[in-house]
């Protein structure tokens, strides 16, 4: 049999995945550059907030600083806070800067709170029990700024809106909407009200559809009304990472929070790009660094699949299930979020199974109805399946992180 290894269970224990096929089978591993990168040390993290991007050191920027908030991006996403908040921490010491006046928010936007364990998680024990950790709540507790300068009502966390030192902690990586996560994304929606939220996904995104989509930054509509917002939330440091296929920080940006991010992006693209290899008749997609938004992971894969006759795998390890998202999942039986679309069969001619071990009834909500997708608990039940499907030959491709990265063609 032919070995695949893919990464696995981020959150827990962080353990790959051997995948195995049939020798007849042609087998190919769709790879980006970037998942093979080392870590960072801690040398090259001081470096990055030694020579900021289009702005003061933190350093400088905490001489006087009153209050204080650390956004970061939330559960969803794989940046290890952890590892850049020594540097922050002690810079904020050295400024002296008293402990009760630091807070942290992590920049839900409109996805379910988070909780005790995910804290811990994402930033360390000893800052969990140090510091006062505030989930952001989108229905309420949002200052009203005004306008953007196109029009989009602009409410942001209150407590972010109260602090003269903002600090925002997060990783860029594609996404489905404004190309590339990462830069302002960390406010808008992240720390946004739902009013706002939901004009940014509903009226920006609108405005002008063919500039979205994954790896799709130069036009784009919904990237523009970023950094109108972010501008206007006084966000002055974001820092932001680039992501391996163990999780770990690669390269570190930091800095203004438009001027970042450009530099970040133009690295990502090729950290996180991925040459396309159309027509397969099997496409294997993990779900790794944002596995609990598995979703994203089809987009690939109808890419990559023979769309006459093909089958789809997502393998999907979540522990706690699909985020909950308030604008964009089902809450009831054929309805859900007011962005929320109910969803039928996959295309005539593609089967999809989800090979996971810890299933439920609606996790394919954002994509499929659960009747029309087949689920197996573990790769043995799967092999077994697409076998009956192709008992010769076959074409196969592996997408190891269908969550982490774009076709550049």
């Amino acid at each position: 049999m032919k070995k695949v290894t893919v990464p696995d269970l981020l959150w827990y224990g962080n353990e790959p995945t051997e995948l195995s096929f049939p020798e007849r089978w042609e087998l190919e591993v769709l790879d980006p550059p970037g998942f093979k990168k080392p870590a960072i040390d801690a040398e090259g993290i001081s470096r990055a907030f030694l020579d900021p991007i289009g702005s003061p050191t933190l350093d400088e920027l905490a001489r006087g600083a009153g209050e204080v908030v650390i956004a970061f991006d939330d559960i969803t996403r794989p940046t290890p806070i952890k590892t850049v908040l020594p540097r922050v921490m002690e810079v904020l010491k050295q400024a002296g800067i008293p402990d009760g006046n630091i807070r942290f928010i992590p920049a839900l936007g409109m996805h379910g709170a988070m909780n005790n364990v995910d804290f811990r998680k994402k930033l360390g024990d000893e800052i969990v029990e140090s510091y006062p950790v505030y989930n952001h709540n989108p229905y309420e507790n949002c200052d009203y700024l005004g306008e953007s300068p196109s029009g989009v009502p602009v409410y942001i966390n209150r407590e972010f809106m109260s602090c003269d030192l903002k600090i925002g902690i997060g990783c860029i990586t594609p996404h489905v909407h404004v190309g590339f996560g990462g830069g302002g994304k960390i406010v808008l929606p992240g720390l946004s009200g739902a009013e706002t939220i939901k004009t940014f996904h509903r009226d920006v995104m609108m405005r002008d559809p063919d500039t979205i989509g994954l790896g799709k930054t130069e036009g784009n509509v919904m990237y523009a009304e970023i950094e109108n917002v972010v501008r206007m939330s006084g966000l002055q440091v974001k820092i932001d990472a680039l992501i391996n296929e163990r999780g770990e920080i690669t390269d570190l940006f930091v800095g203004d929070p438009i001027g970042e991010y450009r530099v970040g992006v133009e690295v990502a693209r090729e950290h996180y790009g991925t040459a396309l290899i159309p027509g397969k008749d099997i496409v294997v997609a993990n779900a790794y660094a944002k596995y609990n938004e598995m979703a994203i992971c089809m987009l690939m894969s109808l890419a990559s699949v023979n769309l006459a006759r093909g089958v789809i795998v997502l393998i999907v390890n979540s522990p706690e299930g699909q985020v909950c998202h308030y604008l964009l999942r089902s809450f009831g039986k054929g309805y859900g979020g007011e962005g929320y679309l109910k969803r039928g069969a996959p295309p005539e001619g593609i089967k999809v199974i989800v090979c996971s071990r810890y299933p439920d009834m609606t996790m394919c909500d954002l994509f499929a109805s659960a009747g029309s997708v087949t689920v197996t608990r573990d790769w043995g039940e799967t092999l077994v399946l697409l076998e009956e499907e192709y008992p010769e030959a076959a074409s196969v491709a592996v997408i190891p992180d269908g969550t982490m990265q774009y076709f550049t063609s």
